[in-house]
Parts: structure tokens; C-alpha cells; sequence
């Protein structure tokens, strides 16, 4: 028996098979194999055709029912689509789709790059009041789903009258799966609709948005039956009809959960050419300053409080990427630069690298700093101290938004983290264990895999998520050493902020 989830990227999706017996993947895919096109008609534009999505899923899917019958062949075990049990969604966050009362598209998806309703959601925040709005929808409007639509009514006010429902990205997945209209909580707060509070659909946010109710889908709980797959869905897929869709959830939230991050404290990171620190928290909080987001996590419900608060940092792997290309010397490896770096000591003999310089910073109050180098020595510092501290510079700033989560609540004391980009960097990974002084725990495994688990729990064929991930594969465990040497170059390093 198997469980398929797929992820549904900006860039691509990506299709995975687990077996229900190992917990292990055993076909995974994704289309296309190029990155797929964003269309920005004007500066800060970013839309993709949501029927892109589901031509990517289909190719995906074709591949990894391939790969798994070539491999039953050779194994003289028969596979039948009827096999696969469960089907679970993950997808990219904060995108707007609008359909019709047919379930036609009506526009392309505003996707979450997007920056274009970044002043109909501060116009919402200074109109309802920042302490309202943190408070109940514990984030600033800003650029999210609710804002976007705004955008829509006023720009595109004959269309706007023909929208039947709204939906994020996965929604739309699903409806395609099972020609049903629904959405989640967690869904709603990503797109800021939804009021802590009260435990309910923000009605103060409609009102002054201008929003009738109707447009928002029926809710449905992220774990469980959230609809069936359609005869039509199954033939265009190659799958039997009737398997259900269990689960659905954002990438961010779902990354948590494939490395089986649930409960308070827990930490989930990535370190691609930006980086996420993704923690949760137990109680209705928020920061009063709006540097980080706040969104319902997949297991939280009205009577267990289980929040993601998202900490987003632009200047991540970009940073390390811009130092190969620029500083390194020609051909060389990030394996190569990590043993140079490492000859270099803690604290890169004074040297200290802000890695803002990849756009505005949220935690740095949305301002655009520009990345900055301090206290180099013409006659001491040479590229071994560049490629050192341009590590420890991006460590340092996912610390300082710890010490952000640290004030909400969530002591922070394990980080998980797949085991990928610049968790690959023993530098990177021993710094951050050092100034955090959270043990890193490093694992196998990616968003599509884990939305199949997630089908698993939410279809009962596993108990919970423990039973769930008992086969996830751990790589690596680092624990902090030299954390005075750590927390004293993180020190200097914040003096230059």
C-alpha cells in the first residue's frame, strides 16, 4: 500500500510514492525539469497559470507510476493504482486563485513574489489599527492573499464580480483532485483571514476589505477527508477514483512537519539562496514589532494552540553563492571553500559580514540595508576570512531572529533541519549550534514526501505523526561547543547592525 503527496512549487512540483510498510519513498519526480516561468507584466509583478500546476502534477505523476511499475516488474509484484490510499498536498504559500461558479480560472495566480498589494494590506493595518491587527490576526495585511484580492476588486472590478470562490494554490490543487471548493485554517491564516481571538473568519477584515463571506471556501480540517478523486481527475492522473485527499498544508508549514516538527520549541530550518527559521509556538502571541509571521501550524486546533511563527532571511545561500562567483578563486567547490574557511578561527579574526543584500529584510523592519563587510585588515584578512565570515554572518542573522522568537515564547533549543544547501557546511551548521546552543538534528527527506505522510495521518493509517516519521531517517546530530567563542563573534557582529 502507498501514500502519494505531491508539492506544488513556484519553480516546479514534485510528485513522491511512500510505501505504507517502510515509510520509504519509493518513486519520486518533478516537472518541469527546467524552472518553471513566472510572468511579470510590470516591476513587482509575479503570476503563474494555476493550469501550469496541473500539467506539471500530471507529467510527475506519469513518471513516478512508471518508476514504480518498472520496479514491480523486476520484483514480479504487480502495482495497481488502487494501491495508493491516501493523497496529501503541500504548495507555495500566500498565492491568490480566483474561479467562477464552473470552477474556471478566472486570471492568472498572484503568487506569493508578488509585491504589488503591499499598500492595500498597510492601508488595512493602519485602517483596523496595528494593535488590532496583531493582536487578532497576529500579522500586518501586508502582501498577503486577503491584500491581493483587494488588488483584484479595485483594479479589476468586472472580474472581481465573476469570482465564485477564492482559494491558495493547494486549494485549487485539490479542487482539481476532487472537484470540491475547501480550504483550511491554516490556509485562511496564511492568507490572513483568520482571527485568533475569536477562533474564526476575521469579519472585521472582510468588512473593510469589502469582501462578501461567500467567496472564502468551506473549511475543512488540514488532517482528514477534504474530498475524493473525481473519475475525470483519475483518468487524466492514471490513478483509480475515490482515493482521498487527507491533507493539505503551505510549503513552510509542511517543511516543519516532514521533519516532524509539532510541538512548542521545536524548530524547523532551510538554507537555500534565502533561509527560514520555522518555529512553534504553544500560545497566541505575536511580535509586537511584525519583524517575524505568524500562521496556524498543521496540528493546530481550537483546543491545542500550535502556532509556525516564520522568520524569512533574504541573504541566506545567495550570500555564500556571491562569494564563490566573486572572492573564491575560480572553480573551486563550497567543498573546497568550507576547508578554507575552516582554517580561518571562530570569529574570522574580527571580521564581520551583514548578509542583507538580497532585498528588504522583514525582521530588519522591511528595510533594504544592502549586505556590508566590517572590520577587515588590509595586512591580516584575506579570502579565507571572506568565505568564514560570510558563513557566520548568515548564522548570526538567523540568531538574531531567534532571540525574536525567544521574546515570543519558544525557547529554542533543537533545530531540525534537512540535510541540504548550507546545512551541508560543517561551519555553518557547528556556528549555528554554538550561538544558538540548540542541538541540529539532520534528516532525509522533502516537501512531497512529506505531504505524503501527512495524507497518512490524516487517513488513519497511522496513529500520529510519531508513528508517522518513526522511519525518518536521521543523518547527523550536532551539538554546541565553543559557545562563549560563538556568542562573542555574534556580539561583534550586532554591533555593526
Amino acid at each position: 500500500m502507498y501514500l502519494l503527496g505531491y508539492d506544488v512549487g513556484s519553480s516546479s512540483v514534485k510528485a513522491s510514492l511512500v510505501s505504507v510498510e517502510t515509510g520509504k519513498c519509493v518513486a519520486t519526480a518533478f516537472y518541469p525539469k527546467s524552472e518553471a516561468p513566472i510572468m511579470s507584466k510590470q516591476p513587482g509583478f509575479a503570476e503563474q497559470e494555476p493550469t501550469m500546476w496541473w500539467g506539471n502534477l500530471r507529467l510527475a505523476t506519469a513518471d513516478i507510476l512508471e518508476q514504480v511499475r518498472g520496479k514491480a516488474t523486476l520484483q514480479s509484484k504487480a502495482f495497481s493504482p488502487a494501491d495508493i490510499q491516501a493523497i496529501g498536498i503541500s504548495y507555495q504559500m500566500h498565492g491568490l486563485v480566483c474561479v467562477d461558479k464552473d470552477h474556471n480560472v478566472l486570471r492568472p495566480s498572484i503568487i506569493w513574489c508578488d509585491s504589488r498589494a503591499v499598500p492595500y494590506g498597510n492601508k488595512a493595518f493602519e485602517a483596523l489599527g496595528s494593535d488590532w491587527c496583531l493582536a487578532h490576526l497576529l500579522n500586518n495585511p501586508g502582501n498577503f492573499t486577503a491584500a491581493k484580492l483587494a488588488w483584484v476588486k479595485e483594479n479589476e472590478p468586472q472580474l472581481y464580480e465573476r469570482i465564485n470562490k477564492i482559494m491558495l494554490p493547494g486549494d485549487y490543487i485539490a479542487m482539481r483532485l476532487t472537484g470540491t471548493t475547501c480550504t483550511t485554517v491554516s490556509g485562511l491564516s496564511e492568507g490572513i483571514f483568520w482571527d485568533f481571538r475569536e477562533n474564526k473568519l476575521s469579519k472585521e477584515l472582510l468588512d473593510q476589505f469589502g469582501f462578501d463571506e461567500n467567496v472564502i471556501p468551506q473549511i475543512r480540517p488540514t488532517f482528514g477527508p477534504q474530498g475524493v478523486l473525481t473519475k475525470e481527475a483519475a483518468a487524466d492522473l492514471g490513478l483509480a477514483p475515490g482515493i482521498p485527499v487527507t491533507y493539505r498544508a503551505g510549503d513552510q508549514p509542511n517543511n516543519a512537519l516532514s521533519l516532524n516538527v509539532f510541538e512548542p520549541g521545536e524548530i524547523a530550518s532551510t538554507a537555500g539562496t534565502s533561509g527560514v527559521v520555522y518555529g512553534v509556538n504553544g500560545t497566541v502571541n505575536f511580535d509586537p514589532q511584525s519583524r517575524v509571521n505568524t500562521f496556524a501550524h498543521v496540528n493546530h486546533t481550537a483546543d491545542q494552540t500550535r502556532l509556525g511563527v516564520l522568520l524569512c532571511i533574504n541573504g541566506t545561500g545567495i550570500l555564500n553563492s556571491w562569494i564563490r562567483r566573486n572572492i573564491a578563486p575560480e572553480g573551486i567547490s563550497y567543498a573546497d571553500m568550507n576547508n578554507v574557511a575552516a582554517e580561518v578561527p571562530i570569529g574570522s579574526d574580527g571580521v564581520s559580514i551583514l548578509p542583507f543584500g538580497n532585498g528588504a529584510e522583514r525582521m530588519l523592519g522591511n528595510k533594504d540595508t544592502g549586505c556590508s563587510i566590517h572590520g577587515v585588515n588590509f595586512n591580516r584578512h584575506g579570502k579565507a576570512h571572506l568565505m568564514r565570515a560570510a558563513q557566520e554572518g548568515i548564522v548570526f542573522s538567523f540568531q538574531y531572529g531567534i532571540e525574536i522568537m525567544e521574546k515570543m515564547g519558544i525557547p529554542v533549543k533543537m533545530i531540525h533541519a534537512g540535510k541540504a544547501n548550507m546545512f551541508l557546511s560543517p561551519i555553518f551548521r557547528e556556528t549555528l549550534a554554538g550561538v544558538s546552543g540548540a542541538v541540529i538534528e539532520l534528516y532525509d527527506t522533502d516537501g512531497s514526501v512529506g505531504a505524503a505522510k501527512g495524507a497518512g495521518i490524516g487517513a488513519g493509517i497511522y496513529r500520529d505523526h510519531n508513528e508517522a516519521f518513526a522511519t525518518l531517517e536521521k543523518l547527523a546530530v550536532i551539538t554546541p561547543s565553543h559557545e562563549e567563542e560563538y556568542r562573542a563573534a555574534y556580539e561583534n557582529w550586532k554591533s555593526n547592525l
